[in-house]
């Protein structure tokens, strides 16, 4: 074994799917891919864990195609979290650390945090990352590391982002039913970022859209920081099930639909229906009732993107644009549909900066994941190959195992 590789591993679970990626790390820091998989998800719902059981078969299930492809065994990952508790505040804090000679240290920096951190997240909410926006030593502000410097008052301004503790308590346990330790929980639109974003345009401005199936979060970057997170708690799946009834059909046809049919530049269509089925089994729809559910409900997630800018001082206010991710970004010309709403510049994005098997994960639906083992690499979260591989014999039919109930219990 290579002594200078490591692994990490990207654990997006999702209401809908489940995606790991699994990435070797060399001593440059350079991430190459060697393992990755997707699945149904189960016991979510708008990105929070209903049930423990659901996820942890989901994980389980989901990671034996992924552990094969990278050789070891997944023991330990960044996790992506995501639900509308999640959400940023800007705070700030202030503290004496000594004499105006006095020389910042690591101990005084962690005490400002402390401080800025205790005055505005309340006891039930679990904070996911402090990111300083500012330092300020003795008044003079625009300090972006002030390890080392002297003074004799420091000041901090944050944006801190956080999570309902419950919400976060219940994933970490969900992953570690399936037997895998959450080392991190990142929003999900955050590790999104870190897959997808170059360092001009996290300076610049802009702004990341991760659409999933039953949320939608967005994140602003501006300067080089993270400067705003929220949630909307509608997404792809929504068009799904307003197509489902709507036509009064099942969920299935209703995503093939979607998925085949539907163009974000609803004008560019010119055929008046659309025919789904074989020949002898065919069904016809009209576009025009098609487009018209579809386009409601893109108009409500994008107003409420909107008002998420909004809040946040940012519409219209982001020279490098919008990108849109995540698996509802795959809708053909969704850009163009955003772009009206949100009146800014929008594109897809995708995983940049990869190497190995990395075409399969370079999409928009695996940004997440990607993001998540990026930023496991970056904090050195290393797992070491397991040199005991799991057993992957298949299971007689109808044996469920030793019992994901089981396993689940004999955890606490």
């Amino acid at each position: 074994m290579d002594e200078n590789k490591h692994f990490v591993t990207g654990l997006d679970v999702g209401t809908e799917n489940v995606r790991a990626v699994i990435a070797t790390v060399n001593k440059e820091g350079e991430i190459a891919i060697v393992g990755y998989n997707e699945g149904k998800s189960g016991g979510m719902r708008k990105g929070i864990p209903a049930n423990l059981a659901g996820p942890a078969e989901a994980i389980d299930k989901m990671l034996g195609d992924a552990e094969r492809m990278g050789g070891y065994d997944v023991r330990n990952a960044y996790v992506s979290i995501n639900g509308s508790t999640v959400m940023s505040t800007h705070t700030q804090g202030m503290i004496a650390v000594g004499a105006a000679e006095h020389e910042i240290t690591d101990e005084d920096i962690m005490r400002v945090e402390d401080v800025a951190v205790s005055g505005s997240i309340s006891a039930n909410r679990e904070v996911l990352d402090v990111v300083p926006l500012e330092y300020a030593l003795d008044g003079q502000g625009g300090i972006k590391d002030p390890l080392g410097m002297a003074g004799a008052r420091l000041e901090m301004r944050a944006c801190v982002v956080s999570a309902l503790a419950p919400n976060c308590e219940n994933l970490k346990r969900a992953t570690m039913t399936a037997d895998v330790k959450a080392e991190r929980l990142v929003p999900s639109v955050v590790a999104a970022a870190k897959a997808v974003l170059t360092d001009r345009q996290r300076e610049n401005g802009v702004a990341i859209i991760n659409i999933g199936a039953a949320t939608t979060s967005v994140a602003v970057y501006e300067e080089g920081d993270l400067q705003y997170v929220g949630v909307v708690p509608a997404g792809s799946n929504n068009i799904t099930n307003d197509l489902a009834i709507v036509l009064a059909i099942d969920p299935d046809l209703a995503e093939e639909i979607k998925t085949r049919f539907v163009t974000g530049d609803f004008e560019s269509e010119k055929s008046l229906v659309i025919k789904v089925g074989s020949k002898n089994n065919e069904r016809t729809f009209e576009r025009k009732e098609v487009e018209e559910v579809v386009k409601a409900r893109l108009t409500e997630i994008f107003e409420e993107v909107r008002k998420k800018l909004k809040l946040a001082k940012y519409d219209q206010r982001l020279p490098e644009g919008i990108v849109l991710v995540g698996g509802g970004a795959k809708m053909r010309d969704i850009e163009l549909f955003a772009k009206k709403v949100l009146e800014a510049a929008v594109k897809v994005g995708a995983p940049m900066g990869l190497n190995g098997v990395a075409e399969a994960v370079q999409k928009p639906e695996f940004a997440t994941a990607v993001g998540l083992a990026m930023m496991a690499a970056e904090d050195s979260k290393y797992t070491e190959p397991n040199m005991k591989k799991k057993n992957f014999k298949m299971k007689p039919k109808g044996d469920k195992g030793p019992g994901l109930i089981r396993r689940l219990f004999s955890k606490f």
